[in-house]
């Protein structure tokens, strides 16, 4: 088997994963996000927004394109507005 074909099943596997948590609804880089979110919320019950802007799989996104992102998510119940602070901070949700 080629790389390429691995690389393709897996890519297969991670749709098929998607589909059935219901990510597929999601942009691309509203997954990406989303990703991150649960990644970064591993350590600590809220994400802080800079941490998802380092982030790896959001680095090459551009600012506004984040900030549209990150909005989209909290309107359709991913992410939500920690109550502890004014902003900049968020919690993962589990998706529907």
């Amino acid at each position: 088997m080629t790389e390429i074909s691995k690389l393709t099943e897996l890519r297969k596997l991670m749709q098929s994963m998607e589909r059935t948590l219901g990510l597929e609804q999601l942009s691309p880089v509203e997954r990406d996000i989303y990703y991150a979110a649960e990644e970064l919320s591993k350590n600590d019950q809220e994400v802080r927004t800079f941490g998802l802007i380092e982030h790896t799989l959001v680095q090459s996104v551009s600012r506004p394109t984040f900030f549209r992102a990150l909005k989209s998510l909290v309107q359709k119940g991913y992410l939500s507005q920690s109550g502890n602070s004014n902003r900049g901070r968020y919690i993962v949700h589990a998706p529907r």
